[in-house]
């Protein structure tokens, strides 16, 4: 009972310091085994937990037992059962031992049973992201409708929403729900309005509890299609039918987008899923071999993650070439022979890009042309695209100020150097700005 006691004061105040998606990864299923003298055992759940708050939390932790008890001078973590009957939270940890979900994938669905929220990793980069999903997954239709989340390819954006769908699936069969790409709902619309049946398409639309439309920017410039999916859209939202949208820009910046449909976009939550860091790279290769009962040495899980920094699907292909290979010759792959077995991606994406590209990204994202960024006009419009453009050639691809002078027509290099440090200042107090850089951005390292 004193472990007890004491381990759920420790967790009260670690929960008070870090986020709530990170508390609920990390310490759920954990509690303290056994006080021995001036050592704390601690169980988690699998060896993944184990490693991650060795790494992370190990200091934060020891810190508030000493608190609680001077004696306390080290901790020990050990992977063991657990039958902690608190800590009821929202959030599972990644596990490779749970059963699917008796759902199978049908034209009713659409729904694939592998996506769930126990095998999601949550990071900084789509905590906001996931934490949204699991409060609509508790309440659909009551909260955050419609959700909408947005991020660039191959980094878990159909992983989330169809876990969404899964999860509510699970505590509520009755419900009816439809998951779907926005190229399949153009098809249906069209096809439809082509039949003469669109109203009987709407009509079995509307009786949908839990409706999911993943990449929805394909809508753009589609205005019969958005035409009609307004009214869908309408008649779920007013009797708090659950909508979830999923695009690779924010509603704002979706071209061709009506503005009606725009404005109901943005009614509800709007969350985006960024890029991973290295640390959750690194877990997310480890739980991916750990699924599949196969691990790789660790200066490999540090090379993948350190060469594929930007689409978790190009990571988890990566890793499956690296695991095919040490089942066919039934041993440890080597780095050298990884880096062999993955030289096409070893080059990083800004390198395979040049100034040219990185300018005509700018200009396309302000509706400009190249041409226009390049010349010597003073609009407003213009020169604030153009002192983004140096700012990004000397941040991301450390072009040097000359060379960025020459570029932009010979000018003075003084000019690159006043854009730069203009935009610098500028983005410490302006978050708007911060996110339209990192969509430029994340178009640059995607093409």
């Amino acid at each position: 009972m004193f472990e007890e006691n004491l381990w759920q004061t420790v967790l009260a105040q670690i929960q008070l310091n870090i986020s709530e998606a990170n508390f609920a990864t990390w310490f759920k299923n954990t509690q303290i085994l056994s006080k021995e003298e001036e050592k704390i055992v601690i169980s988690v759940p699998n060896s993944f937990a184990k490693e991650w708050l060795e790494n992370k939390y190990q200091r934060t932790i020891l810190k508030v037992l000493h608190r609680q008890d001077s004696k306390i001078k080290k901790i020990d973590f050990i992977v063991g059962k657990t039958n902690l009957r608190t800590q009821e939270t929202p959030f599972i940890v990644p596990k490779t031992d749970q059963p699917e979900l008796k759902i199978s994938k049908s034209s009713k669905t659409g729904l694939n049973p592998r996506y769930t929220f126990e095998n999601f990793i949550v990071g900084s980069f789509n905590e906001l992201a996931h934490a949204a999903a699991w409060a609509v997954s508790e309440n659909p239709g009551l909260v955050y409708n419609p959700l909408f989340v947005y991020g660039k390819v191959g980094l878990g954006k159909t992983h989330l929403l169809q876990a969404v769908g899964n999860e509510i699936a699970k505590r509520s069969p009755e419900k009816e729900m439809r998951y779907s790409s926005a190229e399949m709902l153009v098809s249906g619309i069209v096809s439809s309005i082509r039949d003469q049946t669109i109203e009987k398409f709407k009509a079995l639309h509307k009786k949908i509890d839990v409706l999911i439309i993943d990449d929805i920017q394909f809508l753009a410039g589609k205005e019969k299609t958005q035409e009609e999916f307004f009214h869908i859209f309408n008649t779920l939202y007013h009797n708090q039918k659950q909508i979830i949208l999923s695009s690779d820009h924010p509603p704002k910046a979706i071209p061709a987008l009506a503005e009606r449909l725009r404005s109901r976009f943005e009614g509800g939550m709007i969350a985006d899923i960024g890029y991973p860091d290295f640390e959750t790279r690194i877990a997310i290769l480890k739980t991916k071999a750990q699924e599949k009962k196969d691990l790789i040495p660790e200066n490999v899980y540090n090379f993948l993650a350190s060469t594929i920094q930007t689409n978790i699907r190009e990571l988890e292909g990566a890793l499956n070439r690296v695991i095919l290979f040490q089942k066919t010759y039934n041993r440890k792959i080597t780095l050298d022979e990884v880096k062999s077995l993955l030289k096409e991606i070893t080059v990083s994406p800004l390198q395979k890009n040049t100034p040219k590209r990185l300018i005509q990204t700018v200009a396309e994202f302000y509706d400009l042309k190249e041409k226009d960024i390049l010349s010597n006009s003073r609009k407003k419009e213009i020169v604030r695209p153009r002192q983004i453009a140096m700012y990004l050639l000397r941040k991301k691809m450390q072009s040097s100020y000359p060379f960025i002078a020459r570029i932009f027509g010979g000018k003075d290099h003084t000019t690159a150097i006043y854009a730069f440090e203009k935009i610098s200042k500028e983005l410490q107090k302006n978050e708007g700005l911060e996110r339209d850089l990192n969509l430029i951005y994340m178009q640059l390292l995607n093409g």
